[in-house]
C-alpha cells in the first residue's frame, strides 16, 4: 500500500524544474575514460563524435567530471593540499593548461557556447561546499560583507576528495556563496550540473540552497546529486529538489556490480517520475580507463545487452561513460538500438513484477496502448567460485581504478596461486 500511495501522489510533487528532464538525461561524462584528467580537446571529440553519430539518438549532453579546475590533474586520484584555479570569489575556474579557451576570465563560456552550436547541452561536475583554498585566503563572497571562513564548516569534508569543506548552511552569508557560485555557472551556459559528495550522507541544507540559487539563475539547469547510495528514506525530498540521484557508489564494468543494480532500481520504483529519476550510474562501456593498464571495458557483450535493457525498462540516465570516438561496432550498435531507447523515453508505470532467485522480471506500460513492454533476466552467475578455502581475501571496492593493496601469504608447498576478482 505505500508503494501505491506513493506512486498515486507523485504527480502531485510536481515542480517547474521537473520540465527541464521530463525524460531521463542521455549523454555523456568524461569521468569513466579520463577520471580527473579530461582536458577541452578531449571534450571537444567526444562532443564532435556525439553530434555526428548519437544525437539523432537521443544523446545530447557533454558534461565535464571532476576536478576542472586543478592544474595538471590526471588520473583517478586526488592530491591534498593541491592548488586550485579560481576567481577572486574563491568561485572554481577551468584550469587554463587543460581548458585554454577559459582564458581571461570567459570560464567554460566559450567551450559551453560551441557544444551548443553542435546541438548538444553542456554540464559540469561541482564538488559540494567551498574550496579550503578560498577558506585559507578568507576570500570575499560576492555581494556579501561576509568571507569563505564566516561559512565554511571545517568538520564537514569530504571522506574521498581533499578539495571543499562543507558550508553551514545557518551562517548568514552561506546562500549567497550558493547563489553566486550558480550565477557563474548560468553565465557561462551550462545546462547541467552534478553535484558531488551530497547523497551519502544526504546532505538535506546543502541540497535545499543549491535548488534555491539553480532557480534564482533563472536558467534551466538540470540537477543531478552524486554519489550513492542515496538513502531511501530521503526520496520524498530528494524528487522535490533534484532531477536524479544516484542510487549507488560508482559503477563501474563487474558482473557483481550490475547484478546489485536490480535491487537497487526496484527499491527507488516509488520516486521514478517525469523529471525526477533515480540514477543508475554512468554506462561503462567502450573505451573506458583511458591510458590505464586495464582500459576498454570489462564487460561481454551480454553483460552491456543486460545493463542497457535494465537502465532502460528502470527508465535510469543514459549517460556514457567511454571515450566515444574508440566506440566499437558492438558497443555502438547497443547504444543505439532505438526500440530499446524509446522504452526508456517514453514508457510509463515501470517496475519489477517478480523475482524468484536470479528470475527477474519488469514490466512497463506502452504509452497509449494496452500494450506492455516486458524485460526478463537471467542473473544467475556462469560459474560459481567457492572461496571457502580462500588463504586471503581483499577488502577492495570496485568503485575506482587504480586501487591496490599488499598481499602476504603463506604459499609454502604450493605450486599454484589463483589470483580471482
Amino acid at each position: 500500500m505505500p508503494i501505491l500511495l506513493s506512486l498515486l501522489t507523485v504527480g502531485t510533487l510536481l515542480r517547474p524544474f521537473h520540465a527541464w528532464a521530463s525524460t531521463p538525461p542521455m549523454g555523456w561524462n568524461s569521468w569513466d575514460c579520463f577520471g580527473t584528467g579530461v582536458t577541452e580537446a578531449q571534450t571537444r571529440d567526444n562532443a564532435a563524435y556525439m553530434a555526428a553519430n548519437l544525437k539523432r539518438h537521443g544523446y545530447d549532453l557533454i558534461t565535464v567530471d571532476i576536478d576542472w579546475f586543478v592544474p595538471g590533474a590526471k588520473g583517478f586520484g586526488y592530491t591534498p593540499g593541491v592548488e586550485i584555479a579560481m576567481d577572486g570569489y574563491g568561485r572554481p575556474l577551468p584550469a587554463l593548461d587543460r581548458f585554454p579557451s577559459a582564458a581571461q576570465d570567459k570560464g567554460f563560456k566559450p567551450l559551453a557556447d560551441w557544444t551548443h552550436r553542435q546541438g548538444l547541452k553542456f554540464g559540469v561536475h561541482l564538488l559540494r561546499g567551498i574550496p579550503r583554498k578560498a577558506v585559507e585566503k578568507n576570500l570575499p563572497i560576492l555581494g556579501t560583507s561576509y568571507h569563505a571562513a564566516d561559512i565554511a564548516n571545517k568538520n564537514d569534508v569530504c571522506p574521498w576528495n581533499p578539495d571543499m569543506y562543507g558550508v553551514d548552511m545557518t551562517k548568514p552569508g552561506a546562500q549567497a556563496w550558493y547563489d553566486s557560485l550558480f550565477a557563474l555557472l548560468a553565465k557561462w551556459g551550462v545546462d547541467f550540473v552534478k553535484v558531488d559528495d551530497l547523497s551519502r550522507p544526504y546532505h538535506q541544507p546543502e541540497v535545499e540552497a543549491i535548488r534555491k540559487a539553480i532557480d534564482k539563475t533563472g536558467r534551466r539547469m538540470v540537477f543531478s546529486t552524486s554519489p550513492g547510495a542515496t538513502p531511501l528514506e530521503s526520496g520524498p525530498h530528494v524528487q522535490t529538489h533534484a532531477n536524479m540521484w544516484r542510487v549507488s557508489d560508482d559503477f563501474w564494468d563487474s558482473w557483481d556490480a550490475l547484478k546489485e543494480q536490480f535491487e537497487r532500481l526496484d527499491r527507488w520504483t516509488p520516486y521514478r517520475g517525469a523529471g525526477h529519476w533515480p540514477d543508475a550510474d554512468m554506462i561503462p562501456l567502450g573505451a573506458v580507463r583511458v591510458g590505464q593498464r586495464d582500459e576498454g571495458s570489462h564487460f561481454t557483450p551480454t553483460e552491456g545487452q543486460t545493463l542497457m535493457t535494465l537502465w532502460s525498462i528502470a527508465r535510469s540516465p543514459l549517460i556514457l561513460g567511454g571515450h566515444l570516438p574508440k566506440t566499437d561496432a558492438t558497443t555502438l550498435a547497443l547504444i543505439t538500438n532505438d526500440e530499446v531507447i524509446s522504452v526508456n523515453r517514453t514508457s510509463k508505470n515501470n517496475r519489477q513484477i517478480w523475482r524468484r532467485g536470479d528470475q527477474i522480471a519488469w514490466v512497463a506500460d506502452v504509452p497509449k496502448s494496452r500494450d506492455k513492454y516486458v524485460a526478463l533476466f537471467n542473473a544467475a552467475e556462469q560459474y560459481r567460485r567457492d572461496d571457502s578455502r580462500a588463504a586471503f581475501r581483499a577488502d577492495l571496492t570496485r568503485n575506482t581504478p587504480g586501487q591496490a593493496i599488499s598481499v602476504d601469504v603463506d604459499t609454502k608447498g604450493a605450486k599454484r596461486v589463483w589470483i580471482v576478482a
